[in-house]
């Protein structure tokens, strides 16, 4: 799933393809991608594109007076394409495209979904702020007012919840998904079951080691080609989806604790003093 560094990445790729370029169509092909009715993609037909931003793991294309929303949730991604694409075949769609987005000289880009856990959001609105996932967003990590102090407050008013939870949540910090929490508390050298409510030493250190972790990710993409990003985006990680492979800072071997519908990796000596956490939902350090 893209997080806060390659959505930004993304972000300022399309923007430097599609600012100022007109729209000829936009294509939606998996209908249940679909939220919104009112606007109708076909309003978005001879816009032209004032600029592409990002809301925490949304990307936000301003065409006109109208937004497309993309969230490209865990299997999504967007793909440039040179050229015109091919003509429809009349029969219904079938494979990963779930949208496409074409330009008056027919380039344009093509918006998939690999898979068949379909999550992927297309949402054409006046504001953004009309979608609701945009609307509860927390405030954004690397915002120049976000702060130690405002981190401290955020800690503080989660008490006893799980540190790895907080950091994912999107209500109380916008961008920060699996992958880079796990980065995140393995920077910190810090257990993911920690309760949030914590020390002001310790907040200090997670503070640090969140804008770390997610600033050095942003310096490594700045620049990249979305194709590139995923590969990117691996390559930096130091435990998660490493799982049985050494830990970089420590050479102890990187373990992984199982959810319904994730995955958390960690590194035992660095975060846990050496225990390992019991695999299951309700997990907690073993004291």
């Amino acid at each position: 799933m893209p997080e806060l560094p390659e959505v930004t990445a993304l972000a300022a790729d399309l923007n430097t393809r599609l600012s100022g370029r007109v729209i000829d169509r936009f294509a939606v092909l998996s209908f249940a991608a679909l939220k919104t009715v009112d606007p109708p993609v076909s309003a978005l037909s001879g816009m032209t594109v004032e600029g592409v931003t990002r809301h925490g793991k949304f990307l936000d294309l301003a065409a006109g007076d109208l937004h497309l929303i993309i969230h490209l949730a865990r299997a999504g991604w967007i793909r440039w394409r040179d050229g015109a694409p091919p003509p429809p075949t009349g029969r219904p769609a079938r494979g990963p495209l779930a949208a496409r987005l074409v330009l008056d000289d027919g380039s344009g880009i093509d918006i998939t979904e690999a898979g068949t856990k379909k999550s992927l959001s297309l949402a054409v609105v006046r504001h953004p702020e009309e979608l609701p996932g945009i609307a509860r967003l927390g405030p954004d990590p690397l915002a120049d007012d976000f702060t130690l102090d405002v981190f401290a407050g955020i800690l503080s008013g989660q008490g006893r919840a799980q540190i790895k939870g907080v950091l994912r949540s999107q209500s109380v910090i916008a961008g920060i998904g699996n992958a880079y929490s796990d980065e995140i508390l393995h920077a910190a050298r810090m257990s993911p079951f920690k309760p949030a409510a914590m020390p002001p030493e310790q907040i200090a250190r997670l503070f640090e080691a969140m804008q770390s972790t997610l600033r050095d990710a942003l310096a490594r993409a700045d620049g990249l080609a979305a194709s590139e990003l995923k590969s990117e985006k691996k390559l930096g990680m130091q435990v998660h989806g490493r799982t049985g492979e050494p830990c970089p800072v420590c050479g102890d071997t990187v373990r992984q604790v199982i959810f319904a519908d994730s995955t958390l990796q960690y590194c035992p000596t660095c975060q846990t003093g050496g225990k390992p956490l019991a695999d299951r939902v309700l997990s907690r350090l073993l004291k």
